[in-house]
């Protein structure tokens, strides 16, 4: 049986609604912000499956380091989407899971550096 991994699931299941979003933005021809998004949204998820695998402590963190710095890159393009007139597609949705996923991935970092030194 597999072991839950709630900030890998979450981030999935987040990735999946990134791409339905990208699909809705690419109906309202609104292309470049949403491969942006497209890219840096999925991109979270397969850093913390990358973490998940890592060959120690050190590359764990950077794993992760990474996957926090595409969420927070995720959220500065849903909040342009949210502020732009380019789509009437409503991302609050979409900006409280990337707060909640950034929350969780730094407490991560922190619980795991404090367990190095």
């Amino acid at each position: 049986m597999k072991k839950e991994n709630i900030i890998a699931d979450k981030t999935f299941r987040f990735s999946l609604e990134i791409i339905s979003l990208f699909k809705e933005l690419k109906s309202e021809n609104e292309f470049i912000i949403s491969k942006q998004l497209l890219r840096s949204g999925t991109s979270i998820g397969a850093n913390v499956e990358e973490a998940i695998a890592a060959q120690s402590r050190k590359d764990f963190i950077n794993k992760m380091s990474i996957a926090s710095k595409e969420a927070r890159e995720t959220k500065y393009w849903l909040r342009l989407l949210s502020h732009s007139e380019l789509t009437e597609i409503n991302v609050d949705s979409h900006l409280n899971e990337i707060e909640h996923i950034i929350n969780i991935i730094t407490k991560i970092i922190i619980t795991t550096k404090t367990k190095i030194t």
